[in-house]
């Protein structure tokens, strides 16, 4: 299962920009943003079982968010 920035922004109820902002100031505990060699864009990483616990939520439901 892969967790995007743009499904996790609409589980949080928050912009994308907050969820890439989070990630990349280390903010956020379920992720993280590692900037691309020689750029200045970003690629990110959401842990789907650290995301589902931070949304208070088990795995199974975390999926069938993410089928919506």
């Amino acid at each position: 299962m892969k967790v995007t920035v743009k499904e996790a922004a609409r589980i949080l109820e928050r912009s994308e920009q907050f969820v890439r902002i989070g990630l990349q100031r280390n903010l956020l505990p379920f992720g993280f943003a590692m900037k691309r060699s020689g750029s200045t864009k970003f690629d990110y990483f959401i842990n789907p079982s650290q995301f589902a616990a931070y949304c208070g939520v088990t795995l199974a439901n975390l999926e069938r968010s993410l089928s919506r």
